[in-house]
């Protein structure tokens, strides 16, 4: 594995060093900032707007973009409210912070994002989420009943799974449940449309409140809480909102204003999906689905041959430098189809001679 220490925007097509690699991965599932109309509407946003807003939101002086912006998300995500961050931890956080305190007990997903992690409690990163959730399910039997807090992810995006909570209505006919969940890698890919998993998790028995970063696929440097009214009321009383500027508003807009471009993307993305997955579905060592822009690649070897090859993907030891090497490739709107026909071209090689 080499690394890429670039001086130009990551696009499709990287050069470094005067080679061509394709690029298969990073977290930009859309691929917005590749197309040239929704960057047109940023530099307008940028214009109109300006490039930061370095003030609090309960300044006397205020953008309606802000407000505008949560109206539009909290009613295509079907929830009561949203609340825009300069980030997806500070949303998290913030959202934790309101969660916390009303807990006896927390319960947490073996990959559950940091940004929604207290400081003083962790998960087993090696435990799977059927294991954890078998866990739940007797904790929930032997405890009397109690209010339990629930943080988790949406999708894992190293195993590319992705989570079901329906066994909540289970443990809910006894406790009184909290559930905090990160969308991060599913904003822009699953859920309702563009707007991640809140309209399916709302259904559950639980408060429930969805945070996550909306820079991923949505390609937005910002982050977003999705939740009840009365929930939005209190965290906005928190100095973690209060003191904090928000993200860039000239993004905002051009979101709103994007909404045709951001479809024509995700569709694209589908069929991507769809068509890699086909390619490779009869492979050993390469698992993954089209419901999910992510796969996975047992060998080792196969990262510095792709790279070889002209294809940069997704390689790190993970959950600490002493593991193993997680192998990805993360299938994007931006790939053309002539990428992901050379990229399985290139798999099939591999996997049918010996190295």
């Amino acid at each position: 594995m080499n690394i890429f220490n670039l001086e130009q925007k990551i696009d499709r097509i990287i050069l470094h060093q005067g080679k061509r690699y394709r690029y298969f991965s990073g977290t930009s599932y859309l691929g917005m900032g590749m197309v040239p109309e929704f960057q047109e509407k940023v530099v307008e946003g940028l214009r109109r707007y300006g490039l930061n807003h370095g003030q609090s939101r309960g300044n006397n002086v205020r953008l309606a973009v802000y407000d505008q912006f949560e109206a539009f998300f909290a009613n295509s995500a079907q929830s009561e409210a949203a609340l825009v961050m300069s980030s997806g931890y500070l949303a998290g956080t913030a959202a934790l912070r309101h969660l916390q305190s009303d807990a006896s007990d927390t319960w947490i997903a073996p990959d559950t994002h940091p940004a929604i992690l207290p400081n003083e409690l962790a998960p087993d990163p090696r435990q799977s989420f059927e294991d954890w959730k078998a866990i739940c399910l007797a904790k929930s039997d032997q405890l009397s009943p109690q209010k339990i807090l629930i943080l988790g992810n949406a999708v894992d995006p190293l195993s590319s799974q992705i989570h079901d909570y329906s066994w909540l209505h289970e443990i809910g006919t006894k406790h009184e449940l909290s559930l905090l969940i990160d969308d991060s890698h599913a904003f822009g890919v699953i859920g309702n449309g563009l707007f991640g998993t809140y309209a399916n998790l709302k259904k559950l028995p639980a408060k429930v409140i969805v945070s996550g970063s909306i820079g991923k696929g949505l390609g937005l440097p910002a982050g977003i809480i999705l939740c009840e009214n009365s929930i939005k009321v209190q965290i906005l009383q928190l100095p973690i909102y209060g003191g904090a500027s928000p993200c860039p508003p000239g993004y905002l807009q051009a979101f709103l204003e994007s909404q045709e471009i951001y479809l024509a993307q995700k569709e694209m993305l589908s069929t991507n999906c769809i068509r890699f997955n086909q390619l490779i579905s009869d492979l050993n060592g390469v698992s993954g689905n089209a419901d999910f822009p992510v796969f996975n690649y047992t060998a080792n070897s196969w990262v510095e041959k792709l790279e070889q090859n002209g294809f940069i993907t997704s390689s790190f030891p993970y959950p600490t430098a002493n593991d193993p090497q997680v192998n990805r490739i993360v299938i994007s709107g931006f790939h053309l189809k002539e990428d992901i026909n050379l990229l399985a071209e290139k798999l099939i090689e591999f996997s049918s001679s010996k190295f």
